[in-house]
């Protein structure tokens, strides 16, 4: 839902009867993974997308009944291979899709207005909503803040309440959407109940050490890709927003300076990526130094590959362990023939990409198994 953030605010502010059609679950080879939303209004205007078109017809007319009749529930979307044209997907995979009414009555209307504010105005905030369990409770929501604090209900009373906005903030503040399971009386007690948590958090980090033409490059790909980009530089002639004006901010300090300031300030997590650009000792031994001890999910640095072993040489010297070593991406980036910024750009974008999903970065032609990866999202 939190991918409609903007069209659904629209719809709330207009008064606006939609019911709202998410992805729950997940299983074979599907374009898009849970949270994903298609959001139909009264009038039959569509919002989002589920699966890149296999099943949106369908949903349509699923969403209007819901505002119709005040019901929603859970379906199934599979491949047939009876009927080729059934409705389904033919990627071969199964989506379930949870679809709720959200009309201007419904008790879940302010709770999911709420989200979609604490969203907009870049707070960090959790949708809890009911995708299995007892029919009555099936799409009711919880809004869960950073601090602990919630809204709404699932229908179970303030004890499942309590357990519920524990359980999804923790996906919240890992930055995760995913499921979460527990019972009706809370904890493990009670019919089972299965929670889909969709989780607006901050954009990942991504810091750019280097303000040079290829920096410039990796920006815009960077921010292209949902990254909160910095470009980082001890030289002012050259860190000028001018030079960078896709990144969020331009920094101007010796780049092992300025990533100590941001570790201790609470601002880098695990999804924070580091991109080296300078190759220049001085800059980059102190920086990756300290950057190689640090819980970082990439750490990549540019240079020949001469380059790598005297920088590598030198951080053993300096006492970084060979694990911390093993951690760094040097030199940088995948080997996809390309020289010019952007094709370099591309080649760290895509190996960043393949880190942070695990993928295996050989041609899908030559590979097995589903195109699509069934994983949970890391805003």
């Amino acid at each position: 839902m939190l991918d409609i953030t903007d069209g659904l605010r629209a719809w709330c502010a207009a008064q606006r009867d939609f019911a709202l059609a998410t992805v729950v679950a997940v299983s074979g080879s599907a374009p898009r993974g849970p949270g994903a939303s298609l959001a139909v209004d009264d009038r039959g205007t569509a919002l989002g997308s589920l699966s890149g078109g296999c099943v949106e017809s369908a949903v349509h007319e699923l969403c209007l009944d819901a505002i119709a009749s005040g019901k929603g529930g859970v379906h199934r979307f599979g491949y047939s291979d009876e009927d080729a044209f059934a409705v389904g997907l033919t990627c071969g995979g199964v989506l379930d899709v949870l679809v709720t009414p959200v009309r201007r009555h419904d008790p879940v209307r302010p709770v999911i207005g709420s989200v979609l504010d604490a969203a907009a105005g870049g707070r960090r905030v959790a949708l809890a909503r009911v995708v299995s369990g007892p029919e009555p409770q099936l799409g009711r929501a919880l809004a869960v803040h950073a601090d602990g604090a919630h809204e709404g209900g699932l229908g179970g009373g303030a004890a499942l309440d309590r357990a519920a906005a524990a359980q999804a903030r923790a996906l919240l503040l890992a930055g995760r959407t995913g499921t979460a399971e527990l019972g009706t009386a809370g904890g493990l007690c009670g019919e089972p109940l299965t929670l889909l948590v969709e989780s607006a958090a901050e954009p990942p980090r991504l810091i750019v050490y280097g303000a040079i033409d290829f920096a410039a490059a990796l920006t815009r790909i960077g921010a292209f890709l949902g990254h909160r980009v910095t470009v980082c530089d001890a030289r002012p002639v050259f860190a000028t927003p001018a030079r960078f004006p896709d990144a969020h901010e331009v920094v101007v300090d010796w780049p092992h300076r300025h990533l100590a300031a941001e570790w201790d300030a609470g601002r880098l997590d695990a999804r924070t990526a580091v991109c080296v650009l300078t190759h220049d000792a001085k800059f980059d031994v102190p920086l990756l130094e300290l950057a190689l001890r640090l819980p970082l999910a990439y750490v990549g640095a540019m240079g020949s590959r001469r380059t790598h072993a005297e920088r590598d040489r030198r951080l053993r010297d300096e006492g970084v362990p060979q694990a911390a070593l093993d951690r760094l991406r040097s030199p940088i980036g995948l080997d996809l023939g390309g020289g010019t910024p952007e094709e370099t750009a591309l080649a760290i974008a895509a190996e960043l990409t393949a880190v942070r999903y695990g993928g295996s970065v050989l041609p899908l032609t030559g590979t097995r198994g589903p195109v699509h990866r069934t994983r949970t999202k890391v805003p």
